[in-house]
């Protein structure tokens, strides 16, 4: 089984993710880790590379291929990535799909406590409206909307481990695992 985390920056997709898999006894992975390896091989930072990627949709094309090769390739696998589930059901790819979400405030919070950064706020602004616009433009998609979720959790309240339980509890309802 596949199971996606999306959802915006500081929402808990990683944390939530590791210790999912975890629990599944499943391999986990971020798909920022493609997008870092393409900025990186660019030579950028993510916030520059999220702003160089706006206007060159062959960017989101490349990462899009890996992580769809990825998911292919696969299984009992816990992948986290913005446009995991919207990118399992434009390709006609089985996956649990779960979007997590916090206020603004809480994730800038987490964002900050994460990276050790005091200009937190600034970043999470810039690289959201970057993504945003980038999903929209290139896709059409408001990642946000959670219509093609399979379970939507705000995160704003709750431990990690509240947020796993909720997870691990609606896949064994439906018999997943």
């Amino acid at each position: 089984m596949r199971v996606t985390i999306s959802g915006p920056i500081g929402s808990g997709k990683s944390t939530v993710g590791k210790q999912l898999a975890a629990r599944l006894s499943y391999k986990f992975i971020s798909g920022g880790v493609f997008f870092r390896s393409l900025a990186k091989d660019h030579g950028m930072s993510i916030e520059e590379f999220n702003v160089y990627a706006e206007s060159r949709p062959e960017i989101d094309e490349k990462q899009d291929k890996m992580i769809l090769d990825f998911l292919r390739d696969n299984d009992n696998i816990v992948l986290e990535s913005r446009l995991a589930g919207w990118l399992c059901v434009r390709n006609g790819l089985e996956a649990f799909k779960i979007f997590l979400n916090a206020s603004f405030n809480t994730r800038v919070q987490r964002v900050s406590y994460r990276d050790q950064n005091q200009k937190t706020s600034d970043m999470v602004k810039v690289r959201e409206e970057s993504e945003y616009l980038r999903y929209m433009k290139f896709y059409g998609i408001d990642y946000s909307l959670t219509g093609i979720y399979d379970l939507v959790i705000d995160t704003d309240t709750l431990s990690v481990e509240d947020v796993v339980n909720k997870i691990y509890e609606s896949i064994k309802g439906k018999d997943l695992c």
